[in-house]
């Protein structure tokens, strides 16, 4: 018999139906007449769950006594004895009890598999062993309950059960995942918004590497040795003119083809870099890739083929769009190969499209300009090499007297176009084999290099002077040309990184990103005091490893002092000294931005004493309205007990009395509350923490407010670990939000107090029925002088809230306010837990 197959059902969260999904296959496995057998499910009290199992076969559990405890556990020997065609087993990385066959229910698995079983099963993303560390900085849990990833790797086939997180939180607060009593906390903890989307991330990302390798082998065992490229990169190169909205767009068209497509977008500027940039027109192309999902870049080269080329492979481009070259056949035929073909030689594996546009190369007279690179100067050799000869050649087949002057005129021509084409390297020699060729051929006596009369020696020497002063022109307006294009480059490379500050990007971030790609960097590192503040590096250099106050790279180029304590890191090429002036403006700017900083640190340091100021003015406008009615109370009472005009009867002297004392009362609590105010704006609150048990603090609140029972319904487990709290300052925050709750709970649904662990925070939850807080109001509610409506007279100043913030805030915690599933208002006090106390996340809750 071989070897079964396994089946696994693979889910981002508890809750996404994994069990649900098993279950239906199996139905309907049962109905095409195969043998289908339960082995083990887990329903967990829910009713869609458990309807799907009745009708198909379960398995009996088997007994196992653990310290006097029966525990029901998978019973392996009986499923392979039953030796069904398909086994459901639930909870592959379930840990069984001690005393079971196999420690772990994957190796019962492995046991059902080896006897021809085939199996279905389920787990979720967390529990794969190689993500129990990514999981834990997400979650904040640590699993225990893992599961090799060579377990599920081995799977036959692997089905990823999805639900979007908003999905899943509805049907949490549909009590459709856990019971009513711990949904509050599962949505504030594990289930939270961000948690639920990073966890769904993971695991499409972990089934799409499955996906990967599985189409590997397919390919090594059909032996195929060409790349299948599943996602696309596109770079598309802005040449700087109007054409480029359409390569980009051509681009997006090409990047969305695939699934996962990026789009990036480069203009590459330099001193043979395409036409001159229309900033306008790259504004506008700017914002077209930024419409469409993509990235722009700016870089700067020398060489624009090569540049673009590092650039497409530097960022893993598996295609680049280049547009159809805007010279005209005249120019390349006189400058050779255009940047397209060197693009498309240099290229390698990557794909190259040529798009035409509508401002392709007609035929236009080539523009001058341009330095007089090695590549020119050889050009103008050739072409004094082929045209003397050919002008030789020529002019002697219709030699004769008369014909000596426009021999002259003709071999001057050639001497300019030489200077023209390659400066003055190559148009000196010209001009001396020139002269020598025509008092060879053409000046008497023929055939021999004599100068026998003196205008023969003036004309070689005019020949020279041509050349010098031709070559002289053509290497200065070349150098301007450079100067020119290489001051328009830089500014604007200038205006790319003032337009990514303007749009809201960190300034230093982007100065420190455009830097390393103007200059074409490894690394660009901004450090302050030994530490990194700011790091750019190229997605092609591995990172270095480094060590905190002691960044800079193993290889570096450059180092700059900012100032006393902040230096800049330049990692990569040498930089060229023709590179320093934009890299001062750099170095400007980024100093700048340092002062900017520090006097937005200094401005944030200041927020406290604006708020304090603020306080000071609310309390004085609170203090002149509230503080009045307790006292005008407390005066007119005494005055009356003490009027000798009327004869107060006890009942009434014991009324007067009782509103005296009230009114102090209220008075006091609201001084008490101003003091606390006070204190903790200043930030001189004492605050006496320990580890404190919420059985000795919660009942202690209760007597305080003078509940009768059943007012409260209090869901603290005994079994909490213990807080780090202040008692006294503590049993305030409950009593200020207890008495909240009492307030605005209707009648018949009392508030409720409940307590639950997870990770590394106890949480104590205030939950209410009542009216509520709209969503954009729930900050303000713990504003200074909040009151939801009318109130009266001994309702306070609206301090409450505030300042239960501010006590629990003070002990090293938080409080926050929810809105309650069905309505009202749910307060969630989160503070840490003593050191030694065991956590055990998800399952120490309130029932």
């Amino acid at each position: 018999m071989g070897r079964g197959l396994l089946h696994v059902y693979l889910g981002a969260a508890p809750g996404v139906g994994k069990t649900f999904t098993m279950l239906e296959e199996g139905r309907r496995l049962r109905d095409q007449g195969l043998d289908v057998v339960v082995g083990i499910v887990e329903t967990h009290g829910r009713a869609g769950t458990a309807k799907l199992v009745e009708g198909l076969e379960v398995l009996p559990r088997r007994r196992v006594d653990h310290r006097s405890v029966a525990l029901d556990e998978f019973d392996v020997e009986g499923l392979i004895a039953r030796a069904p065609q398909w086994a459901l087993i639930d909870e592959l990385a379930h840990t069984n009890a001690p005393g079971s066959l196999n420690p772990k229910r994957w190796l019962d698995v492995g046991m059902l598999l080896d006897a021809g079983i085939n199996v279905m099963s389920t787990v979720n993303i967390q529990h794969i062993d190689s993500l129990h560390d990514v999981v834990e900085k997400i979650t904040g849990i640590a699993q225990k309950e893992t599961i090799p990833d060579s377990i599920l790797r081995a799977a036959d086939q692997i089905e990823l059960v999805d639900l979007a997180p908003e999905a899943l939180r509805a049907r949490l607060s549909g009590g459709f995942v856990y019971p009513a009593g711990t949904i509050d906390a599962a949505l504030s903890n594990y289930f939270r918004l961000g948690n639920l989307t990073a966890l769904r991330e993971l695991a499409l990302l972990w089934l799409a590497d499955e996906v990967d390798v599985a189409l590997k082998a397919y390919r090594s065992e059909h032996g195929i040795g060409q790349k299948w490229e599943a996602r696309e990169r596109v770079v598309v190169a802005l040449p700087g003119g109007p054409e480029g909205e359409t390569l980009v767009r051509r681009g997006a068209r090409i990047a969305a083809r695939s699934s996962g497509g990026e789009l990036l977008a480069v203009h590459v500027s330099g001193a043979d870099g395409l036409a001159a940039a229309d900033p306008g027109s790259l504004a506008t192309q700017r914002t077209l890739v930024e419409q469409l999902g993509g990235e722009y870049h700016h870089v700067v080269g020398d060489d624009t083929p090569t540049a673009l080329v590092d650039f497409a492979r530097g960022a893993n481009a598996t295609q680049l769009v280049i547009g159809v070259s805007r010279r005209s056949r005249l120019t390349a035929l006189l400058t050779g190969a255009g940047i397209g073909a060197t693009v498309i030689r240099e290229s390698g594996d990557i794909d190259v499209h040529i798009v035409t546009h509508a401002a392709a190369g007609s035929l236009a007279l080539p523009r001058l300009g341009g330095a007089l690179t090695i590549r020119r100067q050889l050009m103008g050799g050739a072409v004094a090499l082929l045209g003397l000869p050919l002008l030789t050649l020529g002019l002697s087949a219709i030699r004769s007297d008369e014909t000596i002057t426009s021999d002259v005129l003709l071999y001057q021509l050639l001497i300019v176009i030489v200077a023209l084409v390659g400066g003055l390297r190559p148009a000196v020699p010209t001009a001396v084999l020139a002269g020598l060729l025509l008092d060879f051929f053409f000046v008497a006596p023929l055939y021999t290099v004599t100068i026998n009369d003196p205008r023969h020696l003036l004309a070689l020497v005019i020949f020279l002077v041509v050349a010098v002063l031709v070559s002289v022109v053509v290497d200065s307006s070349a150098r301007r040309s450079r100067a020119a294009r290489r001051s328009a480059s830089e500014a604007e490379t200038l205006a790319t990184v003032a337009g990514s500050v303007l749009r809201g990007q960190d300034a230093l971030q982007a100065l420190i990103d455009r830097l390393r790609e103007v200059f074409s960097l490894d690394s660009v590192l901004l450090e302050s005091d030994g530490e990194v503040l700011y790091e750019a590096a190229s997605s092609g250099v591995p990172e270095q490893p480094q060590r905190r106050g002691a960044a800079e790279p193993l290889t570096t180029t450059a180092v700059f002092d900012l100032s006393e304590s902040a230096r800049l890191v330049l990692a990569g090429r040498v930089l060229e000294a023709s590179d320093r002036r934009i890299l001062a403006a750099f170095l400007s700017q980024i100093e700048s931005a340092l002062v900017q900083r520090r006097l937005t640190a200094e401005a944030e340091s200041i927020k406290p004493l604006e708020q304090a100021d603020r306080m000071r003015t609310a309390l004085l406008a609170a203090v002149g309205h509230d503080l009045r009615t307790p006292l005008s109370s407390a005066t007119a009472a005494v005055s009356s007990l003490r009027s000798r005009e009327v004869q107060w009867s006890a009942d009434d002297r014991d009324d007067l009395l009782r509103t005296a004392e009230e009114s102090l009362l209220t008075l006091a609590d609201l001084v008490s509350n101003l003091l606390d105010v006070s204190r903790l704006q200043a930030g001189v609150l004492a605050v006496a923490s320990s580890e404190v048990g919420l059985d000795e603090i919660v009942p202690l609140a209760l007597d305080e407010l003078h509940v009768v029972a059943g007012a409260v319904v209090v869901n603290v487990s005994p079994q909490l670990p213990p807080v780090i709290c202040d008692p006294a300052l503590l049993q305030r925050v409950l009593v200020n939000l207890l008495s909240n709750a009492l307030r605005y709970a209707p009648a018949g649904q009392p508030p409720i107090l409940s307590g639950s662990a997870f990770a590394d925070t106890v949480e104590l939850r205030v939950i209410d029925q009542g009216p509520g807080i709209p969503d954009e109001r729930l900050t303000d509610a713990f504003q200074p002088f909040q009151r939801l409506g009318d109130t009266d007279n001994t309702s306070g100043v609206g301090l409450g809230l505030a300042l239960s913030r501010g006590f629990v805030e003070a002990m090293g915690g938080t409080l926050e306010a929810e809105v309650t599933p069905g309505g009202g208002l749910t307060m969630v006090v989160s503070l840490r837990p003593g050191r030694h106390a065991p956590l055990h996340p998800m399952e120490v809750a309130a029932s």
